[in-house]
């Protein structure tokens, strides 16, 4: 939530003039900021920190979205004598770490460790990705022609991988992705939203990218080399991108009572249905590759689908956080958890190359919105703008457990005969019930007081 300082949307009401209880709550959906009399809201040094913060995004949280390629050779080749359950482990784990660390860089942040946090965190990351490829450079042979090929893969081999890839590279996305993203408030108020949506852009266009990039090399020069490759262009983005990057000085904060938000029924109904939707709504993330290969869509179209789900996604992420600015964010939330648990059930009726493209599409589409809103709805649940960080970092925090058991939960139901209709009916049965929440939320939330500004 903003300070009182900030830009209104619309005309503050007295408290005893009823505009309606939801829309009082549209200040930008980001992390406070200083006074907005402070704040340069634009130049040289603000957009320049924006587009660093674009190129770590970019190159962490864009590489762990590129994991679905990764799940389809593991679970095809490279570990075909483990469970996709198993494999799916490793995804998972990539994916909780960013929200799980969240209230821990989001409170160093705070207290103004950034560049610590941006720093070690991409070392970590960069440097799991390069143990990755030294440890299994250890134990396989590859040549120009081929894949990396596993040959009776051990479980020692297996356990590399996820200690690397899904942990080492988590706990280094966990530490910079919140510090990215709250690094816009110190440069924007007024336009601090719209900051915030290019920000979150990037991890769409390195979602976007990656994939390619991985789905072309691997067939072509090896699975080490293409990680090691891939790992020389994270390095570069994070090396600029820190290079680019500005703190500002942060006025002094009030401690937020943190018992109080759990006697909040519209963020405990926040809370409980971030939970149940981040179980269910990265499916199409991480199988839509797998799923297009098993149905005979076209080997080189499926390789895509990765690409056109997040490169949608990017414009569902902005054009989100434009439309929270002017109509609230409660109901924009509600509409696209529903529209998104829609294109869930219908990658069931994907089957050839205009069904694949289309539900891709609409699929990134409304769940980068849907990402993009849940924060929004948050920070907007908070009645001071000193609460936006700690009410946001908890429920996400909390919201990382769905994130952990959603993949390996999927890739149990899916079964080594690949039964599709299980993981899909759970997902989107899953999804559809965090609206029942959703739905709570907002009307708690409209029958509360207002927030105070």
């Amino acid at each position: 939530m903003s300070p009182a300082s900030d830009v209104e949307l619309l005309p503050r009401r007295p408290p005893d003039e009823k505009y309606g209880r939801l829309s009082v709550d549209r200040s930008p959906p980001s992390t406070p900021a200083p006074d907005s009399s402070s704040v340069p809201d634009g130049g040289l040094t603000a957009w320049m920190t924006i587009a660093g913060a674009w190129l770590v995004l970019f190159s962490t949280f864009g590489y762990l979205y590129s994991f679905g390629v990764y799940e389809t050779f593991y679970a095809l080749e490279y570990l075909a004598n483990h469970s996709t359950s198993s494999i799916a482990w490793i995804g998972s784990f990539q994916l909780m770490m960013p929200f799980a660390l969240g209230i821990v860089s989001g409170k160093l942040l705070d207290d103004g460790h950034f560049h610590m946090l941006q720093i070690s965190g991409g070392v970590i990351f960069t440097f799991s990705s390069v143990l990755y490829v030294l440890k299994l450079c250890d134990n396989f042979n590859y040549n120009s022609t081929r894949l990396f090929m596993l040959s009776l893969a051990k479980p020692f081999q297996y356990y590399q991988i996820f200690l690397s890839q899904g942990l080492g590279m988590g706990i280094g996305l966990g530490l910079t992705f919140v510090p990215a993203c709250g690094i816009s408030s110190h440069h924007f108020a007024k336009r601090r939203a719209l900051a915030t949506g290019i920000v979150l852009s990037g991890s769409s266009a390195g979602s976007t990218v990656f994939p390619i990039m991985i789905n072309h090399l691997l067939p072509k020069i090896g699975f080490a080399s293409t990680v090691r490759a891939s790992g020389y262009v994270v390095l570069g983005c994070l090396v600029v991108g820190n290079a680019m990057m500005r703190t500002r000085p942060r006025p002094a904060r009030a401690v937020p009572d943190v018992k109080s938000f759990f006697a909040d029924r519209a963020y405990l109904c926040a809370i409980l249905g971030t939970l149940l939707s981040t179980a269910g709504v990265y499916f199409p993330v991480i199988y839509m590759q797998l799923f297009a290969l098993q149905h005979s869509v076209g080997r080189d179209l499926a390789f895509y689908s990765i690409a056109i789900i997040n490169g949608a996604g990017g414009f569902g992420r902005v054009a989100a956080n434009y439309l929270a600015d002017i109509y609230g964010p409660f109901y924009l939330q509600l509409g696209c958890t529903l529209v998104t648990a829609g294109t869930i059930w219908a990658v069931l009726g994907v089957h050839n190359s205009a069904t694949l493209i289309l539900v891709s599409i609409l699929y990134g589409i409304f769940s980068g919105a849907w990402l993009a809103l849940s924060i929004a709805c948050l920070a907007s649940l908070a009645r001071s703008a000193d609460e936006v960080g700690a009410r946001t970092g908890i429920a996400l925090a909390l919201g990382s457990f769905g994130v952990l058991g959603s993949a390996p939960i999927q890739g149990a139901l899916l079964t080594s005969s690949f039964i599709w209709i299980r993981p899909v009916a759970f997902s989107a049965g899953i999804l559809m019930a965090s609206a029942i929440c959703f739905v709570g939320m907002t009307i708690f939330a409209g029958t509360r007081a207002s927030p105070r500004h």
